[in-house]
């Protein structure tokens, strides 16, 4: 259980360092095509589908890779 947590841990700090550069290096992360915001009077409701689906491909090919070279 203590080694999940802290493979766990150290995912979240390498997608939380990943988002910051990609914020430094100006990349279009959160304000792709098909990322959906809603303001209201007094709430914001945002829903990052584009995002999602380019995360979802990206992780999907490095998955593949790894299991590929792994055989």
């Amino acid at each position: 259980m203590g080694k999940t947590l802290l493979v766990l841990g150290a995912v979240i700090v390498a997608a939380g360092a990943a988002l910051m550069l990609a914020g430094r290096l100006h990349l279009p992360v959160g304000k792709l095509p098909g990322d959906f915001t809603y303001r209201g009077k007094n709430t914001v409701v945002y829903f990052p589908l584009g995002t999602s689906v380019v995360v979802s491909i990206v992780l999907s090919v490095i998955l593949y890779v790894i299991s590929r070279v792994r055989r």
